[in-house]
């Protein structure tokens, strides 16, 4: 009796044992923080740096920003029930080469040229960390979704526990990216120069290109050419206008003198002309003339509208003719021209 309740001691002692280990893994690594101790007034971890200090810190950034370390290099200490080889867990850290084949694989995969699976935005130039199963995720994100989740497992395959690299492949992209965009723009701003220049002396192949080139040159020849006259523009239009004036005037003189009256065997000339020609309506009301042979008698005089015959040999409606004289109001210093052939003329009736 007394083994047995020594053997039903240990079991339960060994019970009891086995219980609060795994209730203090469940605490530890489980649970989530804030729910251990609800009543303890916690502390931030962040401690306030001085502005001096900061200022240090970001002038030799520079010297550290390109270096990869991973995040807790040392293991967190292990709970009771891991000590007990009750669960079972990593005893290794990754090494250097190990790290190397996870980034190769997570290169391959593309991993920091995608979006963060977290906040489904770019990484740029924010921090960013590798885990040991190659995904990568922003640092902040990943942080939020630890505290979140309440256990440190992978946000995409759901691997626990994971070590924590930080990385600056993101970071690299997006200054390679900036730096081509930025030769591109510069190379095609020298292009563009350099057509520019090469345009303005070498005579395109195209037709219509060809005749703006011309254009252009043409342009410019007539703008240097203005620039280097140094004339008033405004005396030279007022001495083109006189001049235009004075030519006027000497022809009308010329046109009176030479113009003279034809005599009766110009006339029928003139008038055969006109018959020889067909048209018998009135230029200017467009109705019909009345045939000069046909006006023999009187009666046929004073029933048709009477025509005249001009020295160019037109014809025309005496009243039409006379209307448009009217009309178009001539000057004393001027004679009349005919409204088809606008020649000066004399003019007899039929």
């Amino acid at each position: 009796m007394a083994v047995l309740k020594t053997l039903k001691s240990k079991a339960s002692n060994e019970l009891m044992i086995n219980s609060v280990a795994f209730q203090d893994h469940i605490t530890k690594t489980v649970l989530h923080p804030d729910y251990l101790c609800p009543w303890i007034k916690k502390t931030s971890k962040y401690t306030k740096v001085p502005r001096k200090t900061r200022q240090k810190v970001l002038q030799r950034g520079d010297e550290h920003e390109e270096r990869e370390y991973v995040l807790e290099p040392h293991p967190p200490p292990l709970t009771l029930a891991q000590r007990m080889g009750l669960i079972a867990f990593h005893k290794e850290r990754l090494t250097e080469d190990e790290w190397t084949r996870v980034k190769k694989r997570s290169v391959q995969q593309e991993e920091s040229a995608n979006p963060c699976s977290i906040c489904r935005e770019e990484f740029r130039l924010q921090p960013q960390v590798m885990l040991s199963c190659s995904h990568v995720f922003h640092r902040a994100c990943l942080e939020a979704f630890e505290r979140f989740s309440g256990r440190k497992c992978c946000a995409i395959c759901r691997k626990e526990p994971y070590e924590t690299r930080v990385i600056h492949d993101a970071a690299r992209l997006v200054r390679h990216k900036c730096a081509t965009r930025i030769q591109a723009c510069w190379r095609g701003y020298r292009t563009r120069k350099w057509y520019q220049k090469f345009s303005k002396n070498i005579c395109p192949q195209d037709k219509k290109l060809r005749r703006k080139f011309f254009e252009t040159k043409l342009q410019e020849l007539n703008d240097s050419f203005v620039r280097y006259c140094h004339t008033n523009t405004e005396a030279f239009l007022s001495d083109i206008d006189r001049s235009l004036s004075s030519s006027r005037r000497v022809f009308q003189q010329l046109e009176r003198m030479v113009v003279s009256k034809p005599r009766e065997d110009d006339w029928e000339r003139i008038k055969s002309q006109g018959i020889q020609r067909g048209v018998w309506e009135c230029p200017i009301c467009l109705t019909a003339l009345s045939n000069p042979d046909q006006m023999a008698t009187d009666e046929s005089k004073h029933r048709c509208r009477r025509t005249v015959l001009l020295s160019c040999s037109h014809l025309f409606h005496q009243l039409c003719l006379e209307a448009f004289e009217t009309f178009s109001s001539f000057t004393a210093h001027s004679r009349p021209t005919c409204p088809l052939c606008r020649s000066t003329y004399n003019k007899k009736l039929l």
